[in-house]
């Protein structure tokens, strides 16, 4: 079942979150505007380099520490679906 609201993008990144994390929830749950730090997933800084990797490996955008917008572009779901869709390379 597609759950509404979700783009092609959020619906993939919310997949490699959960598999790459090996988190134990659907990836259909994850609110697209929801904080992925702190409350709403409760992601850290241990996940954020796995998930920059991942994300590098998988789509070609490599997440620096260094980008001045680091924080805007892991501040949701749908905030990190638009800087891959945006910076991807594959």
């Amino acid at each position: 079942m597609e759950q509404t609201g979700f783009s092609a993008m959020e619906r993939e990144l919310a997949e490699l979150i959960v598999k790459t994390l090996k988190l134990t929830i659907d990836p259909a749950s994850i609110d697209p505007q929801a904080p992925l730090f702190g409350e709403g997933l409760g992601l850290d800084s241990i996940d954020a380099l796995e998930l920059s990797l991942a994300i590098s490996q998988r789509y070609g955008y490599q997440v620096k520490s260094s980008d001045p917008d680091i924080k805007a572009i892991f501040s949701s779901l749908r905030a990190l679906a638009h800087a891959v869709e945006t910076y991807r390379t594959k």
